[in-house]
């Protein structure tokens, strides 16, 4: 366990040196009670407008119901929000990977754009690294289903995740809370706002999350799958006059958890080291160092004009620093071990105009990026030479861009909306690659190594896309209680140069394409929905979609041979552009208020997502030739789902008790783009004559159980969330190199990481 006294008394001693000054307005609010009519205002729009009027699919959760439910962290949202899957990347503890509708991206590398948006109070978070927030200080979180472009600063092909804090309050708060639970977790939350005259507030948050390990590194003793985070915000608000509004935000995250480095699923190649019991544990040697820091800061102000105009700008820096090991064998040898670090930057300017006149309202846009993302890595292959296959990169994007998006009121029933977004994205890449004799290099590993030749890769490489996204879509309300509509959104990405290009070992077809790089992918996604209130009871949310994805970026990773000995010792990576795929499906979600303070609520996705034509070197690879080489969807469950029930009990003085359960259904998927993860049946592999499992995730149900009591005066609050009751083992991301085209290394990796185990969790919270 780690030394965590020096934390704590820190994070006391911020709570008695700011007895009023800290403050997280959605921390610990009162318990929600089961009764109909309840509003959640969403600004999906650019506009605070009710969920259920906003003509898009998009599902919102508030601080309250994430209290209720002892939330942790933005992945809870995949239990609740239909054909969506949000998960820590794999090797990692704050990287996050996600999926809306089957589109995102997996590759958390710096040549690679996530094709979900995450904003947090509308400033855009370019890199999947440190993405996976903790769920502190929020007043609400949104879901964004299909592309966006019209209405945001950076256009994101898949849909958006919105983080939105609240304004500081006019009376001095002050709120704190304390976890206590299962793998000694120990977290402490401090929160307050004070006003210092009429025109000026100050408020932050400051946050402690540790928790031991689900599981052991039995190689070293260190803690797996632990936790230890440390992080903050603070505002600055200027309210100058009834028209004008200023904000300054900072914030800063650290996270010290131990690298993950999964669990081998195949016993060591000459048998002496068996498979692992505890799906939690490993035997990892290549050491459990970790860290990732993001930090940045935002400038907003908003002037009101007058009623007809508000003009707003948004200015934000930020910046990270990630360090650390994955080990891909999950043996004590260094077989196939890869420390690696990266950097990145990105300053954000946007402009907007909203607009309000009669019947016409909307937002005219001006967006401009300026990032740089950098990184290396050493692949050490200890059982062949050793050798180390170094990989430095960096990209740097610049990206302009123009949008528009306004909503014309034809009558008190039908409304039509159109916009438009013109794209330019800029991107210059160094591409560097190497082979070290040793154990590691010296840029990363700090070895004395001797590099063999010269270099396998080293260019630099410019290209410019450039692309326009029009958005138009028809409203009807027949009646006040009820929303239908009907809508076209075409999504884009721009494309890149792969960071892992190995020149000198890929075929003569391919390489003019390494210098190219890949294309740009475009999604266009038809959507046809339905929100309504029935019976003063069910509030009901449903769409229909359809998404047309061309040109697809999908990375390939084999192993390969390049002195003829018959042993892989580098690998060669390609991105294709898969050039046709299709994805389409249903989405329901509501609420049913079965009693007094009894309620229901449910979500169901289906889709149905396949990929029907790639193209390499101009030939069409998708074929029933071969079905292994084949490629299929990635993180994309058929079927998701969720069923919970709340029931409030008023206790008169004593309060009140909210108890929530639920149960949340995902179907098996794919994890990857390739078949590869299926497992092999004993003799399919000659290195692994015994067979191997499958990798890929399986269909897991998830229940959870939480009871919330909360004083009368709604000071005080006590809760118990128990999580993943049934205490399932469900797989969440993979390595494999083991069973694919060409393995790497001797023992290779054949390697799967797990969700979180059962788990129960105390809290105590008090506002004042």
């Amino acid at each position: 366990m780690k030394d965590r006294s020096m934390k704590y008394a820190l994070l006391l001693g911020a709570i008695a040196a700011t007895p009023f000054t800290f403050a997280a307005p959605a921390l610990a609010q009162d318990a929600p009670s089961a009764s109909a009519g309840d509003e959640i205002v969403v600004t999906a729009r650019r506009r605070e407008e009710s969920l259920q009027d906003v003509p898009l699919a998009v599902t919102a959760v508030t601080a309250e119901q994430l209290e209720a439910i002892g939330a942790a962290d933005i992945t809870v949202l995949t239990r609740s929000t239909p054909n969506v899957t949000f998960e820590t990347s794999r090797g990692t503890n704050s990287t996050l990977t996600a999926f809306i509708r089957g589109v995102g991206q997996q590759d958390p590398l710096w040549g690679f754009e996530p094709g979900v948006g995450l904003y947090v109070d509308d400033v855009y978070i370019a890199r999947p690294q440190g993405a996976l927030l903790d769920v502190y200080d929020v007043e609400r979180l949104e879901v964004l289903r299909g592309p966006q472009g019209t209405l945001y600063g950076r256009n994101t092909i898949g849909g958006a995740i919105k983080y939105v804090t609240a304004r500081l309050a006019d009376d001095p708060s002050l709120r704190a809370k304390v976890n206590l639970g299962s793998y000694g977790q120990m977290d402490g939350i401090v929160s307050g706002s004070v006003r210092l005259s009429d025109m000026f507030a100050v408020g932050g948050a400051v946050a402690v999350l540790t928790r031991d390990g689900y599981g052991t590194n039995v190689n070293t003793g260190a803690q797996h799958y632990d936790k230890d985070v440390q992080a903050g915000r603070i505002s600055i608000e200027f309210t100058p006059s009834d028209n004008l509004f200023v904000r300054f935000a900072a914030d800063r995250t650290e996270d010290n958890s131990n690298a993950k480095h999964g669990h081998r699923e195949l016993p060591s190649r000459n048998g002496t080291l068996p498979v692992l019991s505890d799906v939690y544990d490993t035997r990892a040697g290549v050491g459990d160092v970790n860290y990732v820091e993001t930090q940045g800061m935002s400038l907003q102000a908003e002037w009101t004009v007058n009623e007809a105009l508000t003009l707003k700008s948004i200015t934000a820096y930020r910046d990270g620093e990630t360090r650390t090991r994955i080990d891909f064998d999950g043996l004590p040898q260094p077989d196939l071990d890869v420390p690696a670090f990266y950097t990145d930057m990105q300053f954000t300017q946007e402009l907007q105009a909203q607009v309000d006149i009669g019947n016409l309202s909307g937002i005219v846009g001006l967006y401009y990026l300026n990032g740089l993302a950098e990184g290396a890595f050493d692949t050490i292959l200890g059982g062949l030479g050793p050798l180390t296959v170094f990989t430095y990169g960096k990209v740097s994007t610049l990206s302009t861009s123009a949008f528009a998006d306004f909503t014309y009121h034809l009558t008190p029933q039908w409304s039509v909306s159109a916009g438009g977004r013109y794209t330019e994205d800029q991107k210059t890449a160094t591409v560097l690659r190497a082979n070290f004799l040793g154990l590691g290099s010296p840029t990363v590993s700090h070895a004395n190594s001797t590099q063999l030749g010269g270099f396998a890769t080293n260019f630099r490489r410019q290209r410019t896309d450039d692309k326009f996204s029009p958005r138009v879509s028809l409203n009807w309300e027949p009646t006040d209680d009820l929303t239908l509509y009907a809508s076209y959104s075409q999504g884009f990405k721009s494309g890149g140069f792969d960071p892992r290009a190995n020149f000198a070992a890929t075929n003569v077809a391919l390489q003019p394409g390494i210098l190219r790089g890949f294309a740009p992918e475009t999604v266009d996604s038809y959507e046809l929905g339905l929100k309504g209130n029935f019976f003063d009871r069910l509030t009901l949310r449903a769409a229909y979609f359809l998404a047309k994805y061309e040109d697809q970026q999908v990375t390939v990773q084999n192993g390969a041979d390049t002195n003829s000995d018959g042993i892989n010792d580098t690998f060669v990576s390609t991105v294709l552009n898969a050039a046709s795929a299709e994805y389409q499906g249903v989405e329901i979600e509501g609420t049913l208020d079965i009693v007094d303070n009894l309620r229901a609520s449910f979500s169901l996705g289906y889709i149905d997502a396949s990929i029907d034509e790639v193209i390499s070197a101009g030939v069409n690879v998708q074929t029933d030739a071969n079905p292994l080489n084949n490629f299929v969807p990635q993180n994309t469950p058929e079927w998701t789902g969720q069923l919970g029930l709340s029931y409030t009990a008023e206790l008169g003085d004593m309060g009140s008790l909210l108890f929530t359960g639920s149960g949340a259904y995902r179907s098996e998927y794919y994890i990857f783009n390739g078949l590869f993860n299926q497992g092999f049946a004993p003799g399919a592999s000659a290195a692994y004559p015994a067979g191997g499992p499958k990798l890929d995730a399986d269909a897991v149900t998830l229940f959870d159980l939480s009871a919330v009591w909360t004083s009368s005066n709604g000071h005080l609050t006590v809760g118990l969330h128990g999580k993943n009751l049934t205490d399932e083992h469900y797989r969440t991301a993979l390595y494999n190199f083991a069973y694919t085209p060409g393995i790497l290394g001797v023992d290779s990796s054949y390697t799967a990481f797990y969700g979180p185990p059962r788990t129960v969790t105390a809290s105590i919270g008090v506002k004042f």
